[in-house]
């Protein structure tokens, strides 16, 4: 070893290596850069070496659901068919994030589409009503869109809100098949007794179930509600569990609340959306129950709903002045209160029920709690739609029709190790089809107790009050409360301070410029016309007037005015 230590080319060799020594450092560094990826590479991969078959899935699921419900397709395919299958699982985020892209990919087809083969000329008036539902009927391009099979790549959409959904179908985007074979109408045809009261009922309590048409069917069912960390709020002086919405606005959770972005998921607009109609349904039964009322019902149902809309955003402010950030992420909101970051957030209901039994002792008890506010939220639907022009419609057929049986249902379900049920995770949702809650199968339920049929007559949702409303919601929340979030953290902790001074918190609480009239509105039409330079100039003059006020609030609380 000597001996070739010192030979003459390794001590060249070694000279050379000292003279260019930071160079060959940067080189291994960017080796080790390239090589990372092939290194760290899992032994598995979601592809099978060989395939037949590829389904291609969009979905804001979490990855628990994305591999029990892909493991379990796959081989049941197997099984029955004797084919191997590869699950393509499309996750660009949450479902506003798939709503984009899925225009964007539809509008760039159909395209290609026009100028090829129908060779037209495309201009920006063809781009804005090809997807348009409120396009005229005889626009050519509205036309030509609908009457095509011309498709984005993607199979089946999975996963999301009845509202997305809903705009989807309007948009022509998802499909209801071929009333044969393929799509949900032909598994209603196959099927009937699934597309029943009996079984999946159209609605209930007011909330779509699925589409009429047959575009799109919740496949299980979800409530919001409050995740929160017993720990923590003892730690922070609240000796009880919260159970309603007005429990997060309570000073004392300052700084103490996890909330995401309502801009980048639709389950968080809905759940402040069923805030809102819980505080428009007590202010009418507080106007109903006035003696010798001179109002007439429509006059009654009116004040009402202001009223409620703003009490609503009222709370809403207050639990986001609470908030330690807004988090892009709605599965982040379980793993924070969880670990003890928050005392408290905003979810749905499979989140919270998962993060409970995360960290549940052996003894039965948690630390982690969940409930959903009796009469504070509705029960929805988390559905699943044929997409337009999907490379393997047949496929995808059968993957919704695996989702909606008995197999699927017992995967949302079932407590890990039950026959039938999930391998590794327990998925925490409730079934949709209510024929489905026998004796045997609520047994083996991880949740079978909650009865949401029943409980969903608690709450009636009325789509009249706010459906049109739905992004103006999203739009206004992200405004006051999101993109002004440090001026309204900021004020509300120097209010506290300073004993919650009456007058600083109506300056505070203002909310006449986004009031019900101008929601469903000027803002509403200005969301609607899909305007950007319009959107982001009502943006900025909502934004600075609320940031203003928020300061001037603060100011008035530090000066005792």
């Amino acid at each position: 070893m000597k001996a070739i230590l010192q030979h003459p080319r390794t001590q060249a060799v070694l000279s050379w290596a000292q003279i260019w020594r930071k160079e060959l450092a940067v080189f291994f560094l960017m080796l080790a850069t390239l090589a990372g990826p092939f290194l760290l590479k899992p032994t598995q991969s979601t592809a099978p070496a060989h395939y037949d078959r590829r389904l291609v899935i969009i979905s804001p699921h979490h990855d628990r659901i994305r591999e029990e419900f892909g493991h379990a397709f796959a081989r049941h395919w197997k099984a029955t068919k004797g084919e191997t299958i590869f699950i393509d699982w499309r996750v660009p985020g949450g479902t506003s994030e798939i709503a984009m892209l899925i225009k964007s990919e539809a509008t760039a087809a159909f395209q290609n589409y026009w100028q090829s083969k129908l060779h037209q000329t495309w201009t920006p008036a063809v781009a804005q009503s090809c997807l348009n539902p409120k396009a005229a009927a005889e626009d050519a391009a509205r036309k030509a869109y609908l009457a095509s099979n011309i498709g984005t790549g993607i199979d089946v959409f999975f996963g999301g809100g009845a509202y997305d959904f809903e705009q989807q179908a309007k948009a022509g985007t998802l499909v209801a098949g071929d009333g044969e074979k393929t799509g949900l109408s032909g598994l209603a045809k196959k099927h009937p007794e699934w597309f029943s009261d009996a079984g999946i009922p159209e609605k209930l309590s007011g909330e779509p179930f699925r589409d009429p048409q047959f575009r799109w069917c919740g496949t299980c069912l979800s409530s919001s509600g409050m995740v929160f960390n017993r720990d923590v709020l003892r730690r922070i002086g609240i000796p009880t569990d919260p159970v309603a919405w007005d429990n997060l606005a309570d000073p004392r959770y300052y700084g103490q609340i996890a909330l995401s972005d309502p801009g980048k998921s639709g389950s968080v607009t809905k759940a402040l959306e069923m805030l809102i109609q819980q505080q428009m349904q007590i202010a009418y039964d507080r106007l109903k129950a006035v003696p010798k009322s001179k109002l007439t019902p429509d006059q009654l149902e009116a004040q009402a709903v202001a009223e409620g809309w703003n009490e609503g955003l009222r709370l809403i402010l207050r639990i986001s002045a609470n908030a330690r950030y807004f988090t892009d992420f709605s599965t982040k909101i379980p793993l924070e209160v969880a670990k003890g970051d928050a005392a408290a957030g905003m979810c749905i209901d499979f989140y919270g029920r998962s993060a409970e039994e995360d960290v549940r002792k052996a003894d039965g008890t948690s630390r982690v709690g969940f409930i959903a506010p009796l009469g504070g939220t509705s029960v929805s639907v988390d559905p699943i739609g044929l997409l337009r022009g999907a490379p393997e419609p047949e496929l995808a057929t059968a993957f919704i029709e695996f989702v909606l049986g008995d197999a699927g249902q017992k995967l949302w379900s079932y407590r890990v190790g039950e026959p039938g049920g999930p391998k590794e995770h327990a998925l925490r949702r409730l079934p949709v089809r209510h024929d489905f809650y026998t004796p045997d199968n609520i047994a083996r339920m991880s949740d079978g107790h909650e009865a949401p049929f029943e409980k969903a007559q608690a709450f009636t949702y009325h789509p009249a009050r706010t459906a049109a409303a739905f992004n103006a919601i999203r739009f206004i929340v992200r405004i006051i409360c999101v993109d002004s979030h440090n001026e309204l953290h900021a004020a509300w902790k120097t209010i506290i301070d300073h004993g919650m001074p009456e007058r600083a918190i109506q300056v505070l609480e203002d909310l006449t410029r986004v009031k019900y009239e101008a929601a469903t509105g000027n803002i509403a039409k200005i969301l609607a016309a899909r305007d950007k330079v319009q959107e982001t100039r009502l943006a900025r003059e909502l934004g600075d007037a609320f940031r203003n006020q928020y300061i001037k609030a603060g100011r008035m609380a530090r000066n005792g005015e």
